[in-house]
């Protein structure tokens, strides 16, 4: 009977053993389940607006007004190294260069590794802090208290750190969130900052062909006004001519040799500018083909003004900045409210060096509240300000939008009228040409005063001189409207697989 009830007792123990294994267990499942079920609401408590990210709508017509090709596709829009189609290798790696050396491309580069750095800086601020703290003293007042008998005494220390303030309310990953909103900002940015880049080499290319042409028609023109003018000093020298012909002829010949340097002046300053948009010194810069023979471009289909916003990295840039300062708001609203901070220590203390790591080790553990009560409104206000600042950065991404359709429309109405300026201007100076021609023809042979002759090489002179300009201004019509759509447009063939593609998806 004895062995009996030994036995029932140890069953008992095993069992009450069993059952508090169990309820262990249980405590910490419960324990472990608490502390997730805390992250979880950590998690879905964050303070402030979310960013809606449907884009603003903002008032537009259904197609541009002088786009005679609309794209009607909406997704799968590439992007192409578009220069290309200007056929000119010296453009080209004029842009390569410009892209790898000029100074403000290698700021916007440096920019966006800055804004990854900030956004791990900020990251940290989620986790716990660990640190370490060491310390010695001596005297008879050791934390504040005295020393008994008021004896002299060493305390040597040596402690691991860490606190840990709950982002209860979000505000870490509120300041977090903006982070990342600056960083997508900021690879928007680069990209504006090279579309600005390869349009203004582009457009400086341009312009130094034309100067160039210009100081070719100059010279050209002088040249020929200079042998006339030797004629009529023979002329006038043998009395056939009166003197008001030689005056004629000079003030000619002066005209066209002060237009000379004025636009080797233009090459010159032109040159320096181009050298300094590709980063470097500056100085002469060599051009391909020369503007008369440079050939146009093919037409350019620039797609529906609803994709506009999708492709220019201003608007893009706007946007996720405004991203960023709506979660702002919600950091400074988080400020409003207590934050909850814990705190550890855990090392060992002593009163001798050599007994440190031999004494028991010293904790402690503990948690903070910490929050406004009554500060006149200045957390109130501080949202106020977030709340005015969204507001006007809202407005700014609604003005680039507007302002990015003003772009392609003013672009596309250059192109459709200097188009046909252009070629007013080449009927202009085929007929200016052939007037010079015949009065030349007309006054050798008496028919007609020198007034006439310096009229038409006169207008002939201005004729070349306009065609020159308006043929830059069409070519960067071109490339202003490239830049209006926010970085390329489609080939046909792009255009046909950008199609199936969108119809595989």
């Amino acid at each position: 009977m004895r062995k009996k009830g030994i036995n029932n007792w140890l069953l008992q123990k095993k069992r009450s053993n069993k059952m508090k294994k169990m309820n262990g267990m249980k405590s910490k499942i419960s324990i472990i389940l608490c502390v997730f079920g805390s992250l979880i609401l950590f998690d879905a408590c964050k303070v402030g607006p979310a960013f809606k990210t449907q884009r603003t709508e903002i008032d537009s017509t259904a197609v541009y007004r002088y786009d005679s090709i609309q794209l009607a596709m909406t997704d799968s829009v590439l992007n192409i190294s578009w220069w290309e189609l200007f056929d000119d290798p010296v453009l080209a790696d004029l842009i390569e260069i410009g892209l790898e050396e000029n100074k403000d491309a290698l700021i916007a580069s440096s920019r966006i590794d800055q804004a990854m750095a900030q956004l791990g800086f900020t990251k940290a601020d989620l986790g716990p802090k660990i640190g370490y703290n060491l310390g010695a003293q001596r005297g008879n007042v050791i934390a504040g208290a005295p020393t008994p008998g008021f004896g002299a005494s060493n305390i040597f220390t040596g402690f691991g750190t860490l606190s840990w303030e709950l982002d209860f309310w979000g505000k870490f990953r509120r300041a977090n969130e903006a982070a990342k909103a600056e960083l997508v900002a900021t690879e928007y940015g680069q990209r504006t900052v090279q579309i600005g880049l390869i349009s203004a080499i582009a457009t400086t290319y341009y312009q130094l062909l034309d100067f160039k042409w210009r100081e070719y028609i100059s010279r050209k023109t002088l040249e020929l006004r200079q042998a006339s003018l030797n004629i009529i000093q023979a002329r006038y020298n043998s009395g056939i001519v009166a003197e008001i012909d030689l005056n004629q002829a000079q003030i000619q010949r002066a005209i066209a040799a002060s237009a000379v340097p004025l636009f080797q002046r233009s090459v010159a300053q032109t040159e320096n500018a181009l050298g300094i948009l590709l980063g470097r010194s500056p100085g002469p810069i060599t051009t391909g083909v020369e503007l008369s023979e440079q050939q146009l471009p093919p037409d350019i289909p620039v797609g529906l003004p609803s994709m506009l916003m999708e492709r220019r990295p201003d608007i893009l840039e706007v946007e996720a900045l405004l991203h960023a300062q709506t979660a702002r708001i919600g950091v400074a609203v988080a400020q409003r409210f207590p934050s909850i901070s814990l705190t550890g220590l855990l090392g060992v203390a002593s009163n001798d060096i050599s007994t440190l790591t031999s004494n028991p080790a010293a904790f402690a553990i503990g948690g903070s509240v910490l929050g406004p009560l009554f500060e006149f409104g200045k957390n109130k206000r501080r949202v106020e300000i977030e709340r005015k600042i969204t507001e006007q950065v809202l407005y700014e991404y609604e003005r680039t939008v507007i302002t990015a359709f003003q772009e392609v429309e003013d672009a596309l109405i250059a192109i459709s009228t200097l188009k046909e300026e252009r070629q007013a201007r080449i009927d202009h100076v085929a007929a200016a040409q052939n007037a010079q021609y015949l009065s030349g023809e007309r006054y050798d042979k008496g028919v007609t005063s020198f007034l006439e002759l310096i009229e038409s090489q006169r207008q002939a002179f201005e004729a070349e001189l306009s065609l020159s300009e308006t043929t830059q201004k069409l070519f960067n019509s071109y490339v202003n409207l490239y830049k209006a759509l926010g970085g390329g447009w489609l080939s046909e063939e792009e255009m046909n697989a950008a199609a199936n593609a969108a119809l595989e998806e």
